[in-house]
């Protein structure tokens, strides 16, 4: 019997990729680079899959420093990923985030890409699925993020601006969905 299940997996893959949103972070990306003039697509994926990993591994020991357990983490998570999804489905912004003047590492990998949103999801994911297939899901993750980032330019020219909107309100529709079903697996009401 396999270690892997494809269920979760899939499960697991979506969950992550509506969180992330990297679709929906092409504005900001182009924004990013048309000030930098050149985004490191390499760096920036190598550095998301070591944040999200090493998240996966070390966040729970982090919460228990803390005193915190995953399923509170997980409602608090669920919380986080219902505010991302409002901000996506009515284009409002709740988390307000300063513009880099320069790009690197640090403002396109975190928070951008692997930001607070993602590692909360991460522990989440953590209380309902197998880690050997969540950890699949961020290599999948990582993969289309790099696909994304080498071919942005191409993406932004494909979708338009309507196809961008319409991606990121059905993704925040999604992503609504998901942080009601955190929210209702990890309350004992």
């Amino acid at each position: 019997m396999s270690p892997f299940n494809l269920k979760e997996i899939i499960s697991v893959t979506m969950i992550l990729f509506a969180i992330i949103d990297i679709l929906g972070a092409i504005p900001v990306i182009i924004e990013m680079r048309q000030r930098a003039g050149h985004i490191q697509s390499e760096k920036a994926s190598v550095a998301v899959l070591i944040l999200m990993v090493g998240f996966l591994y070390a966040g729970k020991g982090l919460l228990d420093i803390i005193g915190l357990d995953i399923a509170s983490f997980a409602i608090a998570g669920s919380l986080v990923i219902f505010f991302i999804a409002m901000e996506m489905i009515l284009g409002i912004k709740v988390f307000k985030e300063e513009m880099p003047e320069t790009i690197s590492i640090v403002p396109l990998a975190f928070p951008l890409i692997a930001g607070a949103g993602t590692m909360t999801t991460l522990l989440s994911l953590k209380s309902q699925y197998q880690t050997q297939n969540i950890v699949v899901g961020i290599v999948l993750n990582t993969l289309f993020v790099y696909l994304v980032l080498k071919n942005v330019q191409l993406l932004e020219r494909l979708l338009g601006k309507t196809g961008l909107s319409i991606l990121r309100k059905a993704f925040g529709v999604i992503l609504l969905a998901i942080a009601i079903k955190l929210f209702r697996s990890n309350t004992h009401l």
